[in-house]
Formats: C-alpha cells, sequence, structure tokens
C-alpha cells in the first residue's frame, strides 16, 4: 500500500473492549444490508457495513469467536460482550465486512449503497439519495 492509502485508519472494537481491531486504508465501501439475515445478526432494522481487503484489517487485541450463520458465511463476534463485528463469505474472497457501529469514528464514514432492498422492512423509509440494489450489488468472485 502507498503512504497515502495507509494514512486512513478505523480502530474500533466490542461494548466490552475485550475485541480491538484497526482497519489501514480507505474502505472499499459502506453499505446498508437489509436482509433478513444481517437484521438477525445485529438485532437492528438494518446493518451497515464497511468492506475491506482482509489484508488491511488486524486485531489488536482479544480474538473475535465465530458463527457460521449460512453456507460459505462466517460472522465474527466478541465471545464476552455478543456485539457482532464481522463478515466474511465465501463469495467475496479476501475480503471483510466490519460492522459500521463497532467502530470508533463510525461518523466518519458516510454509506454508498443499498443492498438487499428486496427484504428491507416495509415500515423503514430512508429519504437518501443512494443507489439501491434488489439483491447483492455484485456477482460472486472467487
Amino acid at each position: 500500500m502507498s503512504e497515502a492509502a495507509t494514512s486512513e485508519t478505523h480502530d474500533g472494537g466490542c461494548l466490552c473492549g475485550a475485541v480491538r481491531f484497526r482497519a489501514v486504508g480507505a474502505p472499499d465501501w459502506v453499505a446498508h444490508c437489509h436482509c433478513a439475515s444481517c437484521r438477525r445478526a445485529t438485532g437492528a432494522a438494518l446493518a451497515t457495513w464497511v468492506g475491506y481487503p482482509d489484508t488491511a484489517v488486524t486485531i489488536t487485541s482479544g480474538a473475535l469467536e465465530t458463527y457460521p450463520s449460512s453456507p460459505g458465511v462466517e460472522r465474527g463476534f466478541c465471545a464476552a460482550c455478543g456485539t457482532p463485528i464481522s463478515y466474511r463469505a465465501s463469495r467475496f474472497p479476501g475480503e471483510i465486512h466490519l460492522t459500521i457501529g463497532s467502530l470508533d469514528d463510525a461518523g466518519a464514514l458516510d454509506p454508498t449503497l443499498h443492498v438487499w432492498e428486496a427484504e428491507r422492512l416495509p415500515w423503514l423509509d430512508l429519504a437518501d439519495t443512494l443507489p439501491r440494489h434488489p439483491a447483492s450489488s455484485r456477482p460472486e468472485r472467487g
């Protein structure tokens, strides 16, 4: 990575502080996900994810527990307090997605799109003008 690409850092962690991480460089994207799986995993009306290459994110203290939430998907969380932190999918090799709420500076990153809009809760009306995709915004890689 160039010096400019590594100058942006985002630290984060779980509610209890047992797990801490650092993401180096600008994220690839920031997306609101409306799928039922993300809603259940986070307990929220939608989940906002920040996408990075695997190589940009380091766990700086503690360790993530993982749960295989569906075939080819692994969700990472703190075993002590339950905070959801990460998402990895075999269809997106080399990527890690972090929950924006687990970042110390969550307000510093602006969402860029909506995914799984077809599963959005009918009462959730967001007035932004971001691009909306009925399912994933891109095909599987591999």
